[in-house]
């Protein structure tokens, strides 16, 4: 080493020694081990800011400033070089942020291709209106509309005369629809003699219950579908299962539970279930019995009701409402009693109500269109008109009165208080 080398260094080191006292106790190691290590740096391009400085300036940038240097960073100085990194000014500070603005779809490639014709301001803000097009909404499509009555979407006018359209309506899917749920009956049906072979409950113990889900629904503001589905639980699964007098009540309950679920919206929760058998079963035992009687049901709940076919006789006849809420009377009524209700199908029963209502109010029995759709004629209905037709006659005595409470409402017109005819007069 030269002797002016070493009068450079040792200046250094005195400059050192005066700055390391006046600098912070935290700063100071630093900077002792960065000059240190000055000594033994390779050589670096003259003219180019070194990694000491920048460390100089920002000491808390080190561990960012030693990522880059075991990447791509340039090397230092040579120990020559040490005492212009302190006198460089370091390169100006980069924002933690930048905003940057959208520019149209191929402003940027324009931009770049005009750069040497351009003297403008070339602020990233500015944009060359010559290269800037906002973008536009697209246009509104104006296509003129068919409403010829050949035009598949004109449901409002038929053969030149406005109707009103009515969305239950579906004639291009009637007939396949009650084909359907004609099939479905007869799957989902159970079995007509089965209480023969149940050890421990009866008949009236079965209307009992039935009598008790009308009173739950009527509390709760169930749906009329979901009593009727309901019992049909209890049927299919008394078909299959013995039950104890003492669980009927819970497998009615899980029936009719599951039938909320399916039907309903918001349906009760299993905590009002428990509340309404007075804490007889707790919410543990509902739930397991509404596991077995879906295992017992093969989770197959979409089971066709009176009430489905009701509604579909309704629409193919026009009736009033009276008719109607008669018609949902009879219904419930054959709910209530197995025997001898049990053999008939739903779409057979549901066609005997209508009849006997229709025939109560208005005097009309079976039309001709209904019994070509439902393909039922007045004689191959008319044992079940004549069992509904007992039984109606005999609804103010019968043992249990909540379905005669139920339509004694203004709800549905009062038809339990009407008088049924003694006489069926049927053509």
């Amino acid at each position: 080493m030269s002797s002016s080398q070493g009068s450079a260094l040792e200046g250094a080191e005195d400059l050192y020694q005066e700055n390391q006292e006046n600098l912070p106790a935290r700063l100071r190691g630093v900077n002792k081990s960065r000059l240190e290590s000055q000594e033994n740096v390779p050589a670096h391009k003259p003219g180019t800011r070194t990694v000491l400085g920048a460390l100089a300036n920002n000491p808390r940038r080190q561990p960012a400033q030693r990522a880059s240097k075991q990447g791509s960073a340039p090397p230092a100085c040579k120990s020559e070089d040490a005492n212009k990194s302190y006198v460089e000014k370091p390169a100006a500070k980069q924002p933690a942020f930048q905003i940057h603005v959208d520019e149209p779809d191929g402003a940027c490639s324009r931009k770049r291709a005009s750069t040497k014709q351009a003297t403008v301001d070339r602020s990233p803000l500015t944009l060359n209106p010559t290269v800037t097009r906002l973008r536009q909404p697209l246009a509104t499509i104006d296509l003129p509309m068919d409403c010829s009555y050949e035009s598949p979407m004109d449901m409002s006018i038929v053969e030149g005369e406005e109707r009103a359209v009515n969305v239950n309506e579906v004639p291009d899917y009637a007939a396949e629809i009650h084909t359907h749920l004609r099939a479905m009956e007869v799957k989902c049906r159970p079995k007509a003699g089965y209480m023969r072979k149940q050890p421990d409950i009866t008949n009236s113990m079965r209307a009992i219950l039935v009598d008790w889900l009308v009173e739950v629904g009527e509390e709760y503001k169930l749906q009329n579908e979901t009593l009727h589905l309901a019992v049909n639980y209890i049927d299919r699964f008394l078909s299959s299962m013995s039950v104890l007098r003492g669980k009927l009540q819970l497998v009615g309950t899980a029936a009719m539970l599951l039938a909320s679920k399916f039907e309903e919206i918001y349906p009760p929760e299993v905590a009002e279930f428990v509340y309404i058998t007075d804490d007889t079963y707790t919410k543990k035992q509902v739930l397991r019995m509404e596991h077995l009687v879906l295992k017992v049901l093969s989770f197959d709940l979409a089971a066709p009701t009176i009430v489905q076919f009701l509604t579909q006789y309704f629409l193919k006849q026009q009736v009033c409402n009276k008719v109607e809420s008669l018609s949902m009377f009879l219904g419930e009524l054959s709910l209530v009693d197995a025997d001898p209700f049990l053999k008939y199908l739903p779409s057979q029963i549901a066609a005997a109500a209508f009849i006997l209502a229709n025939f109560t109010i208005m005097g009309v029995s079976w039309s001709k269109p209904l019994a070509e759709v439902t393909g039922y004629t007045l004689e191959n209905l008319m044992p079940c008109i004549k069992d509904l037709h007992q039984t109606y006659l005999g609804a103010t005595q019968h043992a249990q009165q909540s379905v005669r409470e139920k339509y004694k409402g203004s709800k549905y017109h009062e038809v339990s208080l009407l008088e049924p005819p003694q006489n069926l007069m049927l053509n």
